[in-house]
């Protein structure tokens, strides 16, 4: 038996660490780890729960606006405060837009490496690449002088020794199947997607001011609608630039993202067989209807639910309130619980209490057999769950949505693939695909029924009845939930006496890179990895395709401190 660890895994954010041991070349057990502490938790406690957003918000800086949503639903659920209509539908396009933005970049930026030679596009012949793209799709960049141009810039860029991003790359490993022009077109779109991301975030920016962390505000939106006074971000100028991002983003979507992956998954199809995971899938659900409030969940149009052992014939009901439900383990995490670190805790009754009991860095290796991560191990009535866009994909086809099964039967089809093939790394890397179409077109729909309220002369994008401190609760508690690019997100609160009690965060990447339960049951990462043949353990291309398919944040779930708790930096802002 020998161990392989990939430490750090790059092209994420944060730190994760992968030991995975093999026998014969094939991974039997494997650890995933991560290396620094969260504790925003802790630094909530006694704050004003209207402020929490801005500090919860800047738990990551990719995922940026999700924890601001999740933490404002919390307190309005605690406080049973509802918001108007148009808040909600501002809300969707703002984490419509974090959805599309986000998917395209791990695609491109990401993930891309992991499948495309770029060291191999120096091959290509451009007028081969030039009725490639032709063939693929209707995309305005498809000239031969187009693509010769971008491999003589990539050629000067190998040529000068100086690969940069792309020095550590396992260039000319055998896993690598792409022909020479597929790898120049994908380069290409590569680079355009660099200037993309700067236009879609555009709209972040039109309704939270700002990108990234864009602003909320506890009882709606903290933008005003005005028509036609030009006065707010909402006049004609706009609109029409709203209008504007919302097609770019569609048509980079439709005629770049879409037609890559289809193109790239077909010399990949022996991956619809690798990388399943657990089996298990819970989405917390989103985009509620905004006539109905984010409350009643019946209405969402991504479902709130789990799927158990692939069945898609069932859909369970997920309980954000309800004790027995999601918990947290801590008995594998460098955590302590004063029940016990046997005892799971729902996070109403979470607990942060730090406690190291790792080997001093630098280490060979970790102990499987004992606590070896900051991450907790979340589960869902004792089960692990894989959250993200493959759960949201499968419930949104469980659960009968028209344009979902024609997407998702439509590529199977065209990659002549079973159904089976969507619990796999590369089904993971389809439904991020299908959820991207599916949520660019959503969005026209929601900005026409924003504008059709403007027009009507609603302009309410506040609640501003009752939300003061001296008309609440003496105690309360609330969760709210969403769901991130990465998936299942959910942030508790308790306020007593109108201050934070008790705050919990519980993270997309803590439920799929979570270790070891009391149970011993896997994370998702770790039963995702578990069978994989390594060609090479020198360069474990295998291990990083599967995990970057989940597309791991580890800043959500861990934070840094230095080993005796200290602050490492102090930035003074002038």
């Amino acid at each position: 038996m020998s161990t392989i660890v990939v430490d750090p895994v790059t092209r994420i954010e944060g730190h994760l660490r992968i030991e995975a041991e093999t026998e014969n070349g094939i991974i039997s057990r494997a650890a995933s780890s991560g290396t620094m502490l969260r504790g925003i938790e802790n630094v909530l406690i006694g704050r004003d729960p209207r402020d929490a957003w801005a500090i919860a918000q800047r738990i990551c800086g990719v995922c940026t606006l999700v924890h601001g949503i999740a933490s404002v639903r919390a307190v309005e659920n605690a406080l049973a405060y509802p918001i108007p209509p148009n808040a909600e539908l501002i809300r969707n396009l703002m984490i419509g837009a974090q959805f599309v933005h986000d998917h395209v970049m791990h695609f491109y930026h990401l993930h891309a490496l992991d499948w495309v030679d770029v060291v191999s596009a120096l091959d290509a012949d451009p007028e081969a690449t030039s009725d490639l793209q032709k063939c693929l799709s209707p995309w305005h960049n498809s000239s031969r002088s187009y693509f010769a141009d971008v491999k003589e810039r990539l050629s000067g860029f190998v040529g000068s020794g100086q690969l940069g991003i792309f020095a550590n790359g396992y260039w000319g490993h055998p896993e690598y199947k792409l022909p020479p022009e597929l790898n120049l077109l994908a380069f290409a779109h590569y680079l355009e997607a660099l200037d993309w991301q700067r236009k879609a975030s555009r709209l972040h920016a039109l309704f939270g001011g700002k990108n990234p962390h864009p602003n909320f505000i506890v009882g709606g939106a903290p933008c005003a609608l005005d028509g036609e006074s030009g006065a707010t971000a909402l006049d004609a100028q706009g609109r029409a630039l709203v209008v504007e991002v919302i097609a770019d983003m569609r048509r980079f979507v439709d005629e770049v993202y879409v037609p890559d992956t289809l193109a790239i998954a077909r010399y990949y199809k022996d991956w619809a067989r690798r990388g399943e995971g657990v089996g298990n899938f819970m989405t917390y659900g989103e985009f509620p209807d905004p006539f109905f409030g984010a409350d009643d969940t019946s209405r969402l149009f991504v479902p709130r639910g789990v799927i158990l052992n692939r069945d898609l014939s069932n859909i369970h009901p997920v309980d954000l309130d309800d004790e027995t439900q999601v918990q947290e383990y801590v008995s594998h995490s460098w955590y302590n619980y004063s029940g016990g670190q046997e005892q799971p805790l729902h996070p109403y009754a979470g607990e942060t209490h730090p406690n190291y009991t790792g080997p001093q860095p630098p280490y060979d290796n970790l102990a499987m057999d004992q606590a070896y991560s900051w991450l907790k191990s979340p589960r869902w009535k004792g089960k692990p769950m894989e959250v993200g866009p493959l759960a949201r994909v499968l419930m949104l086809y469980a659960s009968g949505h028209a344009e979902t099964q024609a997407l998702v039967d439509g590529t199977l089809s065209q990659l002549k693939l079973p159904q089976g093939a969507l619990f796999s790394t590369l089904g993971r890397i389809a439904a991020r695909t299908l959820e991207t179409k599916l949520l660019a077109d959503k969005m026209s729909v929601w900005y026409d029924q924003l504008l059709s309220n403007l027009q009507a002369g609603d302009r309410r994008t506040h609640n501003d009845e009752f939300f003061y401190p001296d008309t609440w609760p003496t105690s309360a508690q609330g969760a709210g939930y969403t769901e991130a690019p990465r998936g299942a997100l959910a942030h508790w609160v308790v306020i007593e006496d109108g201050r934070i009690a008790n705050y919990q965060a519980v993270v997309p990447s803590t439920w799929n890179a979570g270790p070891r339960d009391a149970q011993g049951q896997e994370g998702p990462y770790e039963a995702a990895l578990r069978g994989h043949r390594i060609h090479d353990v020198q360069q474990p291309l295998e291990i990083l395709r599967t995990i970057h398919s989940f597309d791991p944040c580890l800043a959500c779930a861990v934070h840094l401190v230095d080993p005796d708790g200290e602050s490492l930096m102090r930035v003074t802002v002038t």
